[in-house]
């Protein structure tokens, strides 16, 4: 298997027949965004603080997202934007949100992607630049999936993406399926239909 957030893992991911995938993006010192979970790499520190260079003399299988993009062609790419408060490489303007929104735009929005993150402003940062671009919200243990669809659609996101710990299935007899399948609901019909990532992935999960 190809180390994960690797070229060579997103080409595997379509050879297996993967409808999508999702892939964490973070952005560098000269303003490259580059793909890796966490905001520091080994061997390199934190991604913010090295050029796109540095970073590709150091750990060369560290791709940019564009090389990403390209790799995933014909699948879902859910990209989500690491900027949480306390993160190493935490920007409150929102630079990541807009050098994204431009590298889209640049590509001729020729890719199929959402848009998430678990700081609401990120999010709504993407929206407010270009709204034909799917948005969704991440939610963190300890917010209730229910009030995370409402965040969602209070700020005109398109999806919630709960955490799986909190889908307790309280209900007699429901699964996390059920309660996912209840949730999702929630969202308002023009949303479900304005994201075609939430539709591939509610048909694929059965919903």
């Amino acid at each position: 298997m190809a180390p994960e957030n690797t070229v060579e893992a997103f080409v595997a991911a379509g050879a297996l027949g993967a409808d999508g995938v999702e892939l964490d993006v973070h952005r560098t010192a000269d303003g490259a965004l580059v793909v890796h979970h966490d905001a520091d790499a080994r061997g390199i520190g934190v991604l913010a603080e090295r050029t796109e260079a540095e970073i590709r003399a150091a750990r060369p299988e560290i791709p940019t997202l564009e090389e990403a993009l390209d790799a995933c062609a014909g699948m879902l790419v859910n990209i989500e934007v690491k900027n949480l408060p306390g993160d190493a490489d935490y920007d409150p303007d929102e630079g990541a949100a807009g050098t994204l929104v431009e590298l889209l735009s640049g590509r001729g929005r020729r890719d199929d992607v959402l848009v998430s993150s678990f700081n609401i402003a990120s999010a709504d940062r993407v929206r407010a630049l270009d709204a034909t671009i799917s948005t969704g919200f991440l939610t963190l243990v300890g917010l209730d999936p229910i009030d995370g669809v409402d965040v969602a659609h209070g700020h005109g996101h398109a999806a919630v993406h709960p955490d799986v710990r909190s889908l307790t299935g309280g209900a007699a007899g429901a699964t996390e399926g059920d309660e996912l399948s209840a949730v999702l609901r929630r969202l308002p019909t023009f949303d479900m239909q304005g994201s075609n990532f939430v539709q591939r992935r509610c048909q694929v999960a059965g919903l």
